[in-house]
Parts: structure tokens; C-alpha cells; sequence
């Protein structure tokens, strides 16, 4: 407990294949910095469950990696076996939020479709059943075709706006952490921060992503929706399948970027969710005041709440418990531990009466939207 989850994702793209050989790559050097003893490796290493998927479709790459660099085309391996885009496959928890009858929905934990299964590629089942076991903090799925560190909503509550241009800034409650999380990544790459980059420009090296485009059913938006994971889209190279005589570079000018994005996970705060015998509490919801998304304890009651340096009221609630409300500071080094000891709650609620017609619950929502076509634009992320 109190072991922060971590996870890498490469090659969600077969033809993107930057991102597969930088986790390979990155894995190979954990290993040796920590046989060197490498102190801030170390450190990382025996602080963090680190979890990294260097290729999330081997199919596409396959038929890739065929064509290799000189004669790839741009979309030559994109899609799975089956000839569908993963990052356009993961529930549509986006339409859920939006059009909640006349009022937004939850944005967090949000229920999947019943018969969610059904509409996913095996790749894409695979990570949700993956995601679901772990109880990850924090993510970066690898792509290329820029040169960008891309971060939450990526589809657009206006779906009617559908130029590949036109700005629509569609922010998370967690809009300023998702900068910062981004600019980490960004300014530690060796030229990602400069903005001009594969002849598109964005400030500090980072986009929300509705603003650069709208994308639906993508699995960054997937993960803050549906998880306690806050994950962002890494685009690293302007070519998507590089030479060999390249990747040198390219390892030198994300390294120090990786790493300092895993150590992101450790700020915020954390602790153990228990009751009155010391028993963690699994599925407590903790909630911070003045940011609506909340996040949940693990098995063993243990959670992990990223928040920017500030002085927060945080509280900790559970089915049959008194919630418990705190104060704290959150420091720029390294999260404050927090933990909740909750009360029994010995007084019985009356059972609750059915409302006909009062409550949509997210069954009889799911039948009600319908979703809306869009068109299918770029090739990126």
C-alpha cells in the first residue's frame, strides 16, 4: 500500500513505432541504473510499481515493420488486424458526461454499457481488463506524427464544431495539474517545449486535446473517466516509423522526459483509508474541495490524489461510514501523507423509497443517447 501505480503505453499505432523502441529502451535502462545503484533511479524504482507496455498493437506493427522506414506509408500498420483504430474503440464515457438529460453527468467512475464487450477489439478488452485490475495514478500512451504532450478532454462537448483547426478549449476540473503534468514532459525533452515542431506550433510544447481536434473514444479520456488514472498523450516524433541511425537521438532527447514523468506520480497527496479496527477500506470515495472529480481507494484502502501545491480540504466518505473532512498542505517535493480513520455510521437510514420517473439511472441513459456520427480526421494520436 501507498505505492503509486505507473504505466507506460507504446504503439497503440503499429506504424508509430518511436514509442515501442523508447519503452524498450527505457526498460533496459531502469534495469542497469539500478544495478549501477544509481541513487534518483533507485529511488524511483523502490517507490513506484512501474508497468510498461511497449507495444499495444503487435499486428499493426507487423505489418509495419514489412514496409519498414523508407517505403512506410503514413497509414500503413495504423489499424489492428482487424482494420480498427484502437484509439478510436475504448466506451464513449464522453457522451455519458455530456448529454446527461439537461444537465452534465458524473466525470468520474462513470459506469460502462452493458453490452461494452461486445464493441471492443480484443487489444483494446485486454487493457481494460489490465487497467481495471491496478489501481493506476498516473499514464502516457506513446504516439507519433507530431511533437506534442497532449492532455485531457480530447472530444469536445460541441460536436457540431469540426474543423481540424478550430480552437474549442474542452478543459477537466483537473485542467491546471494536466498542464503542469504536460510541461514536465515537454520541457524536459530536448526541443518539444520550442513549440515549432513538425510544421504545427503549440505554446510550451502542449495542447489540450479537443482544442487541437476532437477525438472520440479515445483512451486517454477513457482512463480519467473510467479509472483513477490520470494519463496524458505523448507525441514524439515527426516521423512515424524512424530510421534506425535516428533512434540515438531520439532515446537522448526523451530520456531525462520519461523519467521525470514517472516521478510525477509521487505528488499530491496519499495515505490508507480505514475504519475504527485499522481494516483498510476499499472503494472510499475522497473528494477535494473546488475540484469535482473524484478518485477512489484500492483494495487495501490505500489511494493517491495528484494535486498541485496548495492547501486543500480533502474528504474521505464510504457506505456505512461517517465521512471525515481534514485539512492539509501539499508541498512541491513530495506528496503529504494523509490518512483517514472513518467511524461506523450506527445510525440506520430508512430504506429508500422508489421514485417513479425521478432518477435516470445510467442503464435507461445509455438507450437515450444516441451517438453522433463524426468524421474521422487526421492521422494523429
Amino acid at each position: 500500500p501507498v505505492e503509486p501505480e505507473f504505466k507506460y503505453v507504446g504503439n497503440m499505432h503499429g506504424n508509430e513505432v518511436l514509442g515501442r523502441e523508447l519503452l524498450l529502451q527505457l526498460s533496459e535502462f531502469l534495469c542497469e541504473e539500478d544495478r549501477r545503484g544509481h541513487e534518483r533511479i533507485t529511488r524511483l524504482i523502490h517507490n513506484t510499481r512501474i508497468h510498461i507496455m511497449p507495444s499495444m498493437n503487435p499486428d499493426g506493427y507487423e505489418v509495419a515493420a514489412k514496409q519498414g522506414p523508407d517505403t512506410n506509408g503514413y497509414l500503413t500498420g495504423r489499424n489492428n488486424a482487424n482494420g480498427v483504430d484502437l484509439n478510436r474503440n475504448f466506451p464513449d464515457l464522453n457522451t455519458l458526461m455530456y448529454y446527461s438529460g439537461e444537465i452534465s453527468g458524473p466525470n468520474h467512475h462513470i459506469p460502462l454499457p452493458d453490452n461494452w464487450k461486445s464493441q471492443v477489439e480484443p487489444e483494446t478488452l485486454a487493457v481494460i481488463q489490465w487497467i481495471s485490475s491496478y489501481n493506476f495514478v498516473l499514464s502516457a500512451n506513446l504516439h507519433g506524427g507530431a511533437v506534442v504532450a497532449n492532455y485531457p478532454y480530447d472530444k469536445s462537448q460541441d460536436q457540431r464544431i469540426r474543423s481540424h483547426r478550430r480552437a474549442v478549449n474542452t478543459p477537466t476540473p483537473d485542467d491546471k495539474l494536466f498542464q503542469k503534468l504536460a510541461k514536465t514532459y515537454s520541457y524536459a525533452h530536448g526541443w518539444m517545449h520550442r513549440g515549432w515542431n513538425c510544421g504545427d506550433y503549440f505554446a510550451d510544447g502542449i495542447t489540450n486535446g479537443a482544442s487541437w481536434y476532437s477525438l472520440s473514444k479515445g483512451m486517454q479520456d477513457f482512463n480519467y473517466l473510467y479509472t483513477n488514472c490520470f494519463e496524458i498523450t505523448l507525441e514524439l516524433s515527426c516521423n512515424k516509423f524512424p530510421p534506425e541511425e535516428d533512434l540515438e537521438r531520439q532515446w537522448m532527447a526523451n530520456r531525462e522526459a520519461l523519467v521525470a514523468f514517472m516521478e510525477e506520480v509521487h505528488q499530491g497527496i496519499k495515505g490508507v483509508v480505514s475504519d475504527e479496527n485499522n481494516n483498510g477500506i476499499a472503494g472510499a470515495v475522497i473528494s477535494v474541495q473546488g475540484i469535482s472529480h473524484d478518485i477512489t481507494s484500492g483494495d487495501m484502502g490505500d489511494y493517491f490524489r495528484l494535486l498541485l501545491p496548495g492547501t486543500y480540504t480533502v474528504t474521505a466518505s464510504a457506505e456505512g461510514y461517517q465521512p471525515q473532512t481534514v485539512t492539509t498542505t501539499v508541498g512541491p517535493a513530495a506528496p503529504s501523507l494523509v490518512h483517514f480513520q472513518l467511524k461506523q455510521d450506527v445510525v440506520r437510514k430508512p430504506p429508500e423509497r422508489k421514485a417513479s420517473g425521478t432518477r435516470t439511472n445510467n442503464k435507461a441513459l445509455q438507450k437515450k443517447i444516441v451517438p453522433r456520427a463524426t468524421r474521422r480526421r487526421g492521422t494523429r494520436r
